[in-house]
């Protein structure tokens, strides 16, 4: 995940200070010197973090607060709160709709990944369901056009630029006009950039505006600058109006909470952040389920939406039932690890779970994990029905592992690694067993009158107890937002 120092820094700071005996004035203090020191570094303005630290103190005093009151409950919610408040802009952006023709301009400096940043923001919608197209109007930089046709054809997305014509007004109307016609919901239109903000690129952006009319003009920002983001952002906003702004290059660096604060003071909302070169590299920006993660406290919604979009409807009861049952097998596990690859990189799904901090899974491990179930993949490929159907470990016996390694090309002691894992996986899944799951007429009826008691009922009670008993169960929903939500995690909700 991004910002995966200043994550861990400050998720320290709390844990230290939750481990504390008493927490008196001395506790508190050093907790938020260490997240002040933390925020700094990733260059947020130091008149920012003076605020955060005088409001927490405001909101915490030590010495009004009756004996009963869980101090470290209420410390930790006021630094979440305080975080929200330097990252969030307070509007929200223009969101197109799926159907109704949207034009969306790109803007912003040369290097800061727009035209990159075009394709993902397609391929993003794509997924979703959108019918995207691209416009180069870009014909200020020489292979500008090359690149975006090489990104769009990788998608799989339809693009319209000129190596012959040279303005680019008449490009992006001939561009949006052409993708009008052939029923495109969503048209992004990437314009010219400049080494440094002047006046050319101010008109230029100008007339493409007043000659495409976009619904939305998106500003592409390089995170690197720090809190230098607020000139940057500021100075468009003025020549064309801004109504969103995509922070890329999260994961090269640590100023990135420079650049999202400095943003957030402009009042334009960040819509997306990029978080590497690959095109899944791309994260939804929303600030609650941000900070969350950020201090290790997980995004269920986020990864729940993950899990909706990899595992078909119609599976997911079936999955249940094999929950339920308790059976785990060889072919479940390579469903799952199927699904695991579908959702992404690994460190952004890893990092919406509960407990993780991101530096646990730095980039360079990441790969390394996707490597190894690819592997492990490829091993049970090798494998018959018989060997994947079966959930009994004895059936694996030295031959059968042998033939395996030489049906994969992969040594011997990698096969029992594999089956080491699959034993870890399969004593995890056993605590699922005796998951109650309500008949398809009660599960619309259940996801509406759904509270924590009738969840508790729900779930088996070592899963009850992981969470965190009631309490644990009512953070949890409360996290998700909605029952239905809620549901979704048991595979149910409304079809």
């Amino acid at each position: 995940m991004v910002l995966a120092q200043l994550g861990g820094s400050i998720s320290r700071a709390i844990q230290q200070m939750s481990n504390a005996t008493i927490i008196d004035e001395k506790v508190l203090n050093e907790c938020l010197n260490e997240i002040t020191r933390a925020l700094l570094q990733s260059d947020v303005q130091f008149k920012l973090v003076r605020d955060m630290q005088t409001n927490i103190k405001k909101i915490v005093n030590l010495d009004d607060l009756a004996a009963g009151h869980n101090k470290r409950k209420i410390i930790q919610q006021a630094i979440f709160n305080e975080l929200c408040k330097i990252l969030d802009p307070g509007k929200p952006s223009f969101t197109p709709k799926k159907g109704k023709t949207s034009v969306v301009m790109f803007v912003g400096l040369q290097g800061s990944g727009k035209t990159t940043t075009c394709t993902k923001y397609a391929y993003y919608h794509q997924k979703k369901g959108w019918k995207p197209a691209l416009v180069c109007a870009d014909t200020f930089r020489a292979g500008a056009f090359d690149q975006l046709k090489q990104n769009a054809t990788k998608a799989k997305i339809p693009f319209y630029g000129s190596y012959m014509e040279s303005d680019p007004v008449k490009i992006a109307v001939e561009g949006v006009e052409r993708f009008k016609k052939e029923n495109c919901d969503l048209i992004i239109v990437d314009t010219s950039g400049r080494h440094k903000q002047e006046a050319a690129l101010f008109e230029e952006m100008r007339q493409v505006s007043e000659a495409t009319k976009p619904d939305l003009v998106i500003f592409v920002m390089d995170s690197s600058i720090g809190q230098a983001a607020f000139d940057q952002a500021q100075a468009f906003k003025q020549s064309v109006a801004v109504g969103a702004v995509i922070v890329t290059k999260m994961d090269g660096h640590a100023k990135g909470g420079g650049a999202l604060s400095a943003v957030a003071a402009t009042k334009s909302p960040v819509i997306f952040i990029g978080t590497g070169e690959h095109m899944d590299e791309f994260e939804v920006f929303d600030v609650k389920p941000f900070v969350s993660r950020l201090l290790g406290m997980g995004d269920w919604s986020g990864f729940m939406d993950k899990i909706h979009e990899v595992v078909p409807m119609d599976q997911q009861p079936e999955l249940l039932q094999k929950l339920s049952e308790g059976n785990f097998t060889l072919r479940i596990m390579y469903d799952q690890f199927q699904n695991i690859l579908k959702m992404g990189p690994i460190g952004q799904v890893f990092s919406m779970l509960p407990g993780s901090s991101a530096e646990l899974m730095p980039k360079g491990r990441e790969k390394e994990s996707q490597a190894k179930i690819k592997r492990y993949m490829t091993m049970m490929d090798s494998m018959t029905n018989e060997e994947l159907d079966s959930s009994n470990p004895k059936l694996m016996n030295e031959s059968r592992m042998m033939r395996i390694a030489r049906g994969s090309g992969r040594h011997i002691r990698e096969v029992m690694e594999m089956l080491e894992e699959y034993k870890r996986l399969a004593k995890i899944w056993s605590k699922m067993k005796g998951l109650k799951i309500p008949k398809k007429g009660e599960m619309s009826a259940l996801s509406r009158n759904m509270n924590a008691q009738h969840m508790s009922k729900v779930l088996p009670p070592q899963m009850l107890k992981q969470i965190g008993g009631m309490g644990g169960l009512q953070n949890l929903m409360k996290q998700m937002g909605s029952a239905k939500d809620m549901m979704g995690m048991f595979g149910g909700g409304d079809k």
